[in-house]
């Protein structure tokens, strides 16, 4: 954790750094992520007609997922927003972020509104059953946290802002800091005894949670519903840019295609899955959906398994057809991942 995640891949090895965000507390660098500070007098009107979440509806210190759609209801990004009384923060990847201003700041007209970069901070994040007691030792409060809650807190002498992450199926904390003061406290958890944990590491736990990452499971093609995300979605705050697409296929019940999880064989090549090359699923040899994130994962217990994300037409998924992806079986399964209750298949958890 002494360097940005984006430049190491890992510190021991995936297994060990999952086993600690699993079961004890990995830290980790959130290099990839930005804040957009939004603000301005007609800031709560405007940014609730540009999202799909209800902003208008948060109370200070709070936070909520939102997509933003164009008015085909097609997703243009994905982000996490927080009221922070006179200003929101917008908090997205990093590779979001110069398309994102750019679509946001179209549709301000004569709106007292505006958008700007908070590029002097940084975020660490710190996950695992031992998180809370961890930054406790170190004065950073935890207790009564809701998902998307934050706390600004002393630490130092500085401002740190604590956020309670979401968090499907291990705790989760991230740390928003300003940069000078990263390393110091990167070092203090350290000291701790928190794992240092790689980007590979927090790929792993990224896909047994079940959370699509814009621009990889998620893209501009794609429709609020078909991602499952339905934390996502507000149905009763009024209009906003692409809501008659959502209310319309609200109205009609059901997508034609949605996203899982799948459990694949053993042979199947996860490291040949990207943000570009996706792999198809078969079902009597027709393809039925796609794989578009995968990972070969060494669970705490020491088992292997090949899990992955991606989307399946709803029609294949009910019948429960045999599946196939570049030759291997795959299984569909619920989302989170859960692995403890059966010793040979994984079993999921209903989103």
């Amino acid at each position: 954790m002494n360097q940005p995640a984006q430049a190491a891949s890992m510190f021991s090895s995936p297994a060990q750094e999952l086993r600690a965000l699993l079961s004890t507390a990995g830290g980790y660098d959130r290099g990839r992520r930005a804040l957009l500070v939004c603000t301005g007098e007609d800031r709560v009107r405007w940014l609730n007609g540009m999202v799909t979440n209800h902003v208008g509806a948060l109370a200070q210190d709070y936070g909520c997922y939102a997509f933003v759609l164009n008015a085909q209801g097609r997703i243009q990004g994905d982000l996490n927003i927080y009221q922070r009384g006179n200003e929101f923060w917008l908090d997205t990847d990093i590779a979001q972020v110069a398309t994102l201003t750019a679509f946001l700041e179209h549709y301000i007209i004569m709106d007292d509104v505006a958008l700007a970069p908070l590029p002097t901070t940084t975020c660490l994040g710190i996950a695992g059953p031992h998180a809370a007691a961890t930054l406790m030792q170190l004065g950073l409060d935890t207790a009564g946290m809701e998902p998307l809650q934050m706390r600004a807190r002393d630490w130092r002498g500085n401002t740190c802002t604590l956020i309670a992450a979401h968090s499907p199926i291990t705790p989760r904390y991230e740390l928003w800091l300003a940069q000078d003061q990263a390393q110091p406290l990167r070092q203090a958890l350290l000291d701790a005894g928190v794992i240092p944990c790689g980007a590979h590491a927090i790929e792993q736990l990224r896909i047994l949670e079940g959370t699509p990452a814009y621009g990889t499971d998620i893209t501009a093609r794609d429709l609020p519903q078909e991602t499952a995300q339905t934390r996502a979605l507000h149905f009763a705050k009024g209009c906003y840019l692409g809501q008659e697409i959502v209310e319309r296929i609200r109205s009609r019940g059901n997508v034609h295609r949605t996203f899982s999880g799948f459990v694949l064989g053993s042979d199947f090549a996860a490291e040949a899955i990207s943000s570009t090359e996706k792999a198809a699923l078969l079902s009597e040899n027709q393809p039925v959906g796609d794989i578009t994130s995968a990972a070969n994962i060494t669970l705490p217990d020491g088992r292997k398994e090949v899990f992955a994300l991606g989307y399946i037409r709803r029609e294949a998924l009910d019948r429960k057809s045999e599946l196939r992806c570049n030759g291997s079986i795959a299984t569909a399964s619920a989302l989170p991942f859960l692995w403890e209750k059966s010793p040979a298949t994984p079993s999921a958890q209903a989103s």
